[in-house]
């Protein structure tokens, strides 16, 4: 508690200032992480799931709308099985876990993704947990799991060929509402924890006119302090949207 005290104390953040409505964060760095502290990746992802929760929070206490976390790509099958079947059963674990208490604090989960090709029980308990939240509105939990950018692109256009929408009547407003993220806001700013310059296949539709922050922090060393300093950045920004001012 004296830290978080502390850390309000000396927020960088500028009274008044607009923050992001949306925030997207691309979790990055647990592997390495874990190996400079000579562990498994293991402990680093595990490490990082915990850290959701504290960055969440504070999330919630700097009035932020939305939070999308880039959990597990298409692409992350691609790495090895027993990595992968670790990081399945750590989202079962963590829903199991968590769901309870982000019920209760108002929390509503949103999933961006394909859950075709996930375990089936793992699928179920996904759409169980945005059944049970659909209603609550404190701050809106976005997951992207089995998310890729791409796909998400290619599946909206299935989805309006299906519809047998014209192509005269295509416009960006309606490809937005054939998206995963339908009804929730672009994303103000996408964070990338980790230290690289890379989108990585995330809201690649949605970020169009995103501010990016990238800090060489570790994600499960991503606390208050830096989440809040990235935010200042944000403030700090002028964003002009393409226009001349």
């Amino acid at each position: 508690m004296a830290k978080s005290t502390k850390q309000r104390a000396e927020s960088p953040l500028t009274p008044g200032a607009p923050v992001p409505q949306h925030i997207g964060i691309i979790m990055d760095g647990n592997g390495r992480w874990a190996k400079a502290r000579g562990l498994p990746r293991a402990m680093g992802h595990r490490a990082g799931t915990k850290n959701i929760r504290r960055v969440l929070e504070e999330a919630v206490r700097l009035k932020i709308q939305v939070l999308t976390i880039y959990a597990f790509s298409t692409e992350n099958w691609g790495r090895p099985r027993a990595e992968v079947g670790h990081l399945m059963r750590l989202i079962s674990q963590s829903i199991r876990d968590e769901l309870d208490e982000l019920d209760a604090n108002g929390v509503q989960i949103r999933h961006s993704g394909r859950l075709s090709g996930v375990d089936p029980k793992l699928a179920e308990q996904i759409r169980a947990a945005i059944e049970r939240t659909k209603h609550n509105d404190t701050i809106v939990l976005n997951v992207a799991f089995n998310y890729g950018g791409r796909a998400e692109i290619v599946d909206a256009i299935r989805h309006i060929m299906r519809d047998g929408i014209a192509p005269d009547e295509v416009t960006e407003e309606l490809i937005s509402r054939y998206l995963y993220t339908a009804g929730l806001p672009d994303p103000d700013m996408i964070i990338r924890t980790g230290g690289d310059y890379r989108l990585s296949n995330f809201l690649t539709w949605q970020a169009a006119y995103a501010e990016y922050y990238s800090t060489p922090t570790y994600w499960p060393d991503f606390d208050e302090a830096e989440l809040q300093q990235a935010v200042a950045v944000f403030q700090g920004r002028d964003r002009r949207f393409g226009l001349v001012k």
